[in-house]
Protein backbone atom coordinates (compact mmCIF):
# COMPACT_ATOMS: atom_id res chain seq x y z
CA UNK A 1 0.00 0.00 0.00
CA UNK A 2 2.97 2.12 0.52
CA UNK A 3 4.44 2.29 -2.81
CA UNK A 4 0.64 3.42 -4.38
CA UNK A 5 0.51 6.01 -1.94
CA UNK A 6 3.85 7.05 -3.05
CA UNK A 7 2.59 6.81 -6.73
CA UNK A 8 -0.50 8.75 -6.01
CA UNK A 9 1.56 11.62 -3.82
CA UNK A 10 3.69 11.66 -7.52
CA UNK A 11 1.27 12.15 -9.65
CA UNK A 12 -0.15 14.97 -7.23
CA UNK A 13 -3.43 13.59 -6.88
CA UNK A 14 -5.49 15.11 -4.39
CA UNK A 15 -6.39 13.56 -0.95
CA UNK A 16 -10.35 14.24 -1.91
CA UNK A 17 -9.83 12.13 -5.02
CA UNK A 18 -7.38 9.44 -3.48
CA UNK A 19 -10.25 8.76 -0.68
CA UNK A 20 -13.17 8.91 -3.26
CA UNK A 21 -11.28 6.65 -5.14
CA UNK A 22 -10.22 4.23 -2.36
CA UNK A 23 -13.91 4.26 -0.79
CA UNK A 24 -15.24 3.02 -4.02
CA UNK A 25 -12.83 0.21 -4.55
CA UNK A 26 -13.28 -0.92 -1.21
CA UNK A 27 -17.25 -0.81 -1.62
CA UNK A 28 -17.17 -2.70 -5.01
CA UNK A 29 -14.33 -5.69 -3.27
CA UNK A 30 -17.09 -6.17 -0.16
CA UNK A 31 -20.07 -5.97 -2.84
CA UNK A 32 -17.80 -8.96 -4.83
CA UNK A 33 -17.18 -10.95 -1.47
CA UNK A 34 -21.05 -10.40 -0.86
CA UNK A 35 -22.52 -11.00 -4.24
CA UNK A 36 -23.60 -8.23 -4.61
CA UNK A 37 -26.39 -8.10 -1.79
CA UNK A 38 -26.60 -4.76 -0.19
CA UNK A 39 -27.50 -5.59 3.36
CA UNK A 40 -24.79 -8.17 4.26
CA UNK A 41 -22.28 -5.32 2.88
CA UNK A 42 -23.40 -2.56 4.55
CA UNK A 43 -22.88 -4.53 7.42
CA UNK A 44 -19.53 -5.55 6.62
CA UNK A 45 -18.64 -1.88 6.10
CA UNK A 46 -20.30 -0.79 9.26
CA UNK A 47 -22.86 1.53 7.24
CA UNK A 48 -26.19 1.49 7.17
CA UNK A 49 -28.07 -0.28 4.03
CA UNK A 50 -29.52 2.76 2.46
CA UNK A 51 -25.91 4.65 2.63
CA UNK A 52 -24.52 2.07 0.79
CA UNK A 53 -27.28 1.82 -1.83
CA UNK A 54 -27.11 5.26 -2.36
CA UNK A 55 -22.96 5.78 -2.79
CA UNK A 56 -23.02 2.59 -5.30
CA UNK A 57 -26.48 4.78 -7.08
CA UNK A 58 -23.71 7.36 -7.17
CA UNK A 59 -21.13 5.38 -9.18
CA UNK A 60 -23.13 4.10 -11.08
CA UNK A 61 -24.52 6.81 -12.84
CA UNK A 62 -21.05 8.50 -12.95
CA UNK A 63 -20.41 5.96 -15.30
CA UNK A 64 -23.25 6.06 -17.35
CA UNK A 65 -23.45 7.75 -20.72
CA UNK A 66 -25.50 10.82 -20.97
CA UNK A 67 -27.96 12.18 -23.64
CA UNK A 68 -29.46 15.20 -24.62
CA UNK A 69 -32.90 13.83 -23.77
CA UNK A 70 -32.89 12.83 -20.27
CA UNK A 71 -29.30 13.02 -19.14
CA UNK A 72 -28.76 9.35 -18.85
CA UNK A 73 -28.85 6.49 -21.69
CA UNK A 74 -31.68 4.06 -21.00
CA UNK A 75 -30.67 0.46 -21.33
CA UNK A 76 -31.96 -1.78 -24.15
CA UNK A 77 -34.82 -3.77 -21.39
CA UNK A 78 -36.05 -6.27 -24.31
CA UNK A 79 -33.31 -8.77 -24.96
CA UNK A 80 -35.60 -9.73 -28.17
CA UNK A 81 -34.20 -9.02 -31.59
Amino acid sequence: MKSMIDELVKSRILLNEAVGEFEKLYIQSVLERNSGHLSRSADALGIHRNTLAKRVAEYEAAVRPKTKKNGYARRNSSSKK
